[in-house]
């Protein structure tokens, strides 16, 4: 198959991507078969434990978001600086070296499962900490791939051309990569070692994932409609001003947890509400400018500019998905008044589910497709009823599951903590609740609904090199 990108940046960054969509498969064939155990607890019964297949299903899902990350930044690099990336081939090592330990590390989770809780069950199973649960000999691997990634990141921005997208992901991928060193540590007493897990996780979603996804929508919309530089760079400015308020002030919302004085509780629900805001302004800003411009053009016969269909969808539901997700389920659920009785209820998944679908799997998604247009060379990558299909059913499957959930959550506090007050035999008299039961039950369906949209995904994204309809 004929590969048109002149980059060797581009030509990884697509090795990226096919990873990255593998893995994405995996979490969401994970995510059922989890689904389906919480309904019938028999199912694969010792053979394979829910725990294991929860823990891959969320593990699956932050690894294939970093690899997609990963993957973008190597994309648009060269197109932003200007020149090859420096280092391209230590990159291009780090990549097998990532996938190498990706695929151990994947294939221990699910055939040993368990270990002694010892330190011999750290360093060769897993860490024991939700979402970067990896064994320690692949934790230090990931931070000298990381760091590779890094260098190559630097080196190249400050060879060539430092555009305002470049400046800002420079920053942003330092604390990125600098925060999983902070859940590395550890210590025998539990509270310190979730300490420091509780801040990586909570940084890397409220604040430095957010200012990534900043940047790649600003090189998406330039690319695809032809944004304008200075508006997308203004906005991207704004979020990194505001990065101290809405990411940092805003984790205050988790603050009453800890015993810290109720003030936080406001001011971290207010900044969290922000965090979405800067994005939306970006996306609703541009498309008004473009819209504009375009209703010029055709006053004056000129056709207007739309080179990525499939992308600009996806990158049209990350701008919504986010505000719904981060922003609207997480401000009435984060809400200190309400999250005394939500928190660590199936409300918590259901936010969960549409903050990372709205916020990061989307934009992700649309870089596939940006990747798979230069990779062939299509000057015009229109919508596909494949690609309809897709972006439909995962939509409407990750809404369905986010309602379901919210439902099910429902039923969790009405009976679990506000009827029978937050004890062992509360939570397990609301797991029979109807409302629950059903809830999950939706789930379910909601989730197979999503997987059948991943089919016609992959089916897309393998089909494009072959279909006319597109123009070259």
């Amino acid at each position: 198959m004929a590969n048109n990108l002149k980059f060797e940046s581009q030509k990884l960054a697509i090795n990226y991507f096919f990873v990255a969509a593998v893995l994405f498969g995996a979490q969401l064939l994970m995510g059922l078969i989890a689904a389906t155990q919480f309904l019938y607890p028999s199912f694969l019964f010792e053979i394979f434990d829910f725990s294991v297949a929860r823990m891959v299903h969320i593990n699956a899902l932050v690894v294939w978001m970093l690899y997609a990350m990963i993957g973008s930044v190597y994309y648009l690099l060269p197109e932003e600086t200007g020149i090859e990336t420096v280092g391209i081939k230590l990159g291009k090592l780090a990549f097998y070296i990532l996938t190498a330990a990706v695929t151990v590390v994947v294939l221990v989770y699910i055939l040993v499962q368990v270990g002694p809780a010892s330190e011999s069950t750290i360093w060769l199973i897993n860490e024991g900490r939700e979402y970067i649960e990896a064994p320690r000999w692949a934790d230090i691997g990931i931070v000298v791939v990381v760091l590779v990634f890094v260098f190559n990141l630097f080196a190249t921005a400050l060879k060539g051309e430092q555009t305002g997208i470049v400046t800002v992901l420079m920053a942003d991928v330092l604390a990125l990569a600098g925060l999983y060193l902070a859940g590395m540590f550890f210590t025998d007493n539990i509270s310190m070692d979730q300490y420091w897990w509780w801040w990586v996780i909570h940084l890397w979603v409220e604040a430095t994932w957010e200012v990534f996804v900043g940047c790649l929508l600003s090189y998406g919309l330039i690319k695809i409609i032809g944004a304008r530089r200075e508006v997308v760079e203004m906005w991207l400015w704004i979020e990194v001003s505001m990065l101290f308020g809405s990411g940092i002030l805003g984790l205050g919302h988790h603050y009453f947890w800890i015993g810290t004085p109720e003030y936080w509780w406001e001011i971290g629900a207010l900044f969290s509400a922000l965090e979405p805001v800067p994005l939306v302004a970006m996306f609703v800003h541009v498309v008004y400018d473009w819209g504009k411009e375009t209703g010029l053009k055709e006053g004056q016969n000129e056709e207007k500019m739309m080179t990525n269909s499939p992308a600009f969808a996806w990158f049209v539901t990350n701008a919504f998905g986010n505000f719904l997700g981060a922003g609207v389920w997480g401000f009435f659920h984060t809400l200190p008044q309400v999250n005394i009785y939500t928190h660590g209820t199936q409300f918590t998944s259901a936010h969960g589910h549409l903050a990372f679908f709205g916020a990061y799997a989307t934009i992700l998604i649309g870089m596939f497709y940006m990747g798979l247009q230069g990779k062939n060379g299509i000057t015009k990558l229109r919508a596909t009823f494949d690609s309809k299909m897709a972006i439909s059913l995962i939509t409407i499957g990750v809404l369905g599951m986010t309602v379901s959930l919210t439902i099910a959550g429902y039923g969790q506090v009405l009976v679990e903590r506000a009827q029978m007050g937050a004890t062992w035999e509360a939570y397990f008299v609301s797991q029979d609740f109807v409302w629950f039961v059903q809830g999950m039950g939706w789930r379910l369906a909601t989730g197979v609904l999503t997987f059948i949209g991943f089919i016609f995904l992959i089916k897309d994204l393998l089909t494009t090199s072959k279909n006319p309809i597109h123009e070259r």
